[in-house]
């Protein structure tokens, strides 16, 4: 295996998922539903580089593009599968799924015994399938794929580059977070070389909202709740708010920054009501607390600093539940 820099940190899982995807013509790709930028990003980012090798792909989700990442190259050729798709794939790559529940609104489309390629960075991520590229200390899955891509002497092209650098860049949350290491920096440099403009990403992945967005907004603010000690803060989204604003589940995302902006606030918390009944809850902290362990108590998972799960209760009594251990979670930290 030839050498660049940065240095892939599992050298040995890496060099069997590039093994495994050197071995057949044929794949299909998921990722996690509701899909945020390093999943879109490492989903078209995995299908740049099938198609270099000039293997097949489908790319199946099983709702739209979210419009924010329409921008990306190969976006307009991802399917929208439903329980009317018949096709059926032995061979999967599942890129920035904690585990195999994350993608199961389209596991119709998978075989009953598959040679599936993990390709991960969440902590929680069992290290399913025949190959794993798993690594927690990745910024995004992107980063890991950007190793893939290097293995595989696949050229970083700009279209490559850019799937690759919208996934870090969101991830880090424009390089804010803890996880922007020096090698998300080297791997940033050589992408923005192979003419990646960073403002072409910046603006609609993570600054452009629409009014539908910003109504939702407003409503989110206005029943943001701190804590008595100040150490978390908490807001919430019914399916009624969603109605008013004429928004989305999609537009949901990125709320939960808004209640850990708070200066003195360590966990932020959001809560939606889900079309089904139950609550999602999105959990965000800053640097003592590790949310994945709270987010797994509720059967959910993710990293130490962002992390989610979905609770089957009303929307009062998970807020009560979860508050519940993040209060545990602070005073132990």
């Amino acid at each position: 295996m030839s050498t660049w820099e940065p240095m892939p940190r599992k050298p040995e899982d890496l060099e069997r998922v590039t093994d495994a995807i050197r071995a057949s013509d044929e794949w299909l790709i998921v990722t996690h539903e509701r899909p945020d930028g390093d999943a879109i990003g490492s989903a078209l980012a995995m299908a740049c580089i099938l198609q270099s090798l000039k293997k097949s792909w489908v790319l199946a989700l099983s709702e739209p593009m979210p419009s924010r990442f329409r921008f990306l190259p190969l976006s307009e050729n991802a399917v929208i599968v439903d329980s009317g798709y018949h096709r059926k794939f032995d061979r999967v790559i599942a890129v920035d799924c904690a585990d195999t529940k994350r993608f199961e609104p389209v596991a119709f489309c998978i075989g009953d015994d598959p040679v599936m390629v993990n390709i991960d960075h969440h902590q929680t991520n069992p290290g399913f399938g025949v190959a794993a590229l798993v690594d927690e200390t990745a910024a995004a899955t992107c980063e890991l794929i950007f190793h893939i891509a290097k293995s595989l002497d696949v050229a970083i092209t700009r279209d490559l580059a850019t799937c690759l650098y919208t996934g870090i860049l969101t991830d880090t949350a424009g390089f804010v977070q803890p996880n922007t290491t020096r090698s998300v920096h080297l791997i940033t440099a050589e992408l923005l070389a192979s003419g990646v403009r960073p403002y072409d990403v910046a603006e609609p992945a993570l600054e452009s909202r629409t009014w539908e967005q910003m109504h939702l907004l407003q409503m989110a603010l206005a029943n943001l709740a701190v804590s008595a000690d100040g150490q978390y803060a908490a807001l919430y989204v019914t399916r009624g708010m969603l109605e008013g604003a004429g928004a989305t589940d999609d537009d949901v995302e990125g709320l939960v920054s808004f209640a850990r902006s708070i200066d003195t606030v360590e966990v932020g918390l959001l809560f939606r009501e889900t079309q089904d009944g139950k609550v999602k809850v999105s959990l965000r902290s800053k640097r003592r607390v590790d949310v994945s362990q709270i987010a797994q108590q509720f059967g959910g998972g993710g990293h130490v600093r962002a992390a989610g799960c979905v609770i089957d209760a009303d929307l009062n009594r998970a807020m009560d539940v979860v508050v519940e251990r993040v209060e545990k979670a602070l005073c132990s930290a």
